[in-house]
């Protein structure tokens, strides 16, 4: 018998949009090259390998180049695959064993909302070719201990970038994130998410990303409730709310296909 996987988009209600995560539930552990070739072979932006460990499970992702030590669509996407094959039920609250600590799930209607580390980000001078590979004029520039932060004035002018990936990739960060405050009625931040030198070009939806991004708005925006939008082409939407240093990250997701491996 194969190892099942289940592709999952997240951070959307709606098939082929939001960010599509693979999940595959394992019977047991499995070595880290295993994991990496397959995450290779999925060649999405993550890859999610969870097994029953303790009261919970042990979860790690996999970009198709690297293992990542944070994932937001990723987990959101296999609390989604356990609470709809039945190995957790629905009132179940959802413990995940990672590289960032405990992490736990819960439903609440037709939402799911993560309860992740903040990583708050510090005002930082711009390293060398970042504003040059994104093409923009910097408002702020800060660092989490993940990413670049770089806000800019418009939402227009995170929605248009169009940044130079090859030059980006050169920046020894897992990502940089670009944000500003919203203009779009309804939204308070939007933001997209560049990770060229972790083997994702543009990520579609980064949870990861607003576990930093709700601390950094809830300095300048006075509040900690959040309606979030990442602008990638596919396209996400999270609710983000602060709670000291913690992040509650909240979205919906879709199965969009399910398959088996079938080679070991």
């Amino acid at each position: 018998m194969g190892q099942s996987v289940v592709v999952v988009d997240a951070f959307t209600d709606a098939p082929f949009s939001g960010n599509p995560a693979a999940v595959c539930v394992l019977p047991a552990p499995r070595d880290e090259r295993w994991m990496q070739l397959v995450a290779r072979e999925m060649n999405l932006s993550e890859t999610a390998f969870l097994h029953s460990e303790n009261d919970g499970y042990r979860l790690r992702w996999f970009t198709p180049t690297v293992e990542v030590d944070l994932c937001g669509h990723a987990t959101l996407a296999s609390a989604h695959v356990l609470w709809e094959s039945g190995a957790a039920k629905p009132e179940e609250l959802v413990r995940f064993h990672t590289k960032s600590g405990e992490l736990t799930a819960r439903r609440t209607k037709e939402w799911i909302e993560l309860d992740f580390p903040a990583t708050p980000a510090e005002a930082e001078a711009a390293p060398p070719n970042l504003l040059e590979a994104l093409g923009v004029k910097a408002k702020m520039v800060a660092k989490s201990r993940f990413d670049y932060v770089v806000e800019v004035a418009t939402e227009r002018t995170v929605r248009t970038l169009q940044p130079d990936l090859a030059l980006l990739a050169t920046i020894p960060v897992r990502g940089i994130i670009v944000t500003s405050v919203a203009s779009t009625p309804g939204f308070d931040f939007v933001s997209r998410f560049f990770g060229p030198a972790a083997g994702v070009p543009e990520d579609p939806v980064t949870g990861s990303a607003h576990a930093c991004l709700g601390p950094y708005w809830e300095a300048r925006l006075g509040k900690s409730e959040f309606l979030a939008y990442q602008a990638s082409q596919r396209g996400g939407l999270l609710r983000v709310t602060v709670k000291g240093d913690r992040v509650v990250l909240g979205g919906k997701a879709v199965t969009v296909m399910k398959g088996e491996l079938v080679v070991p």
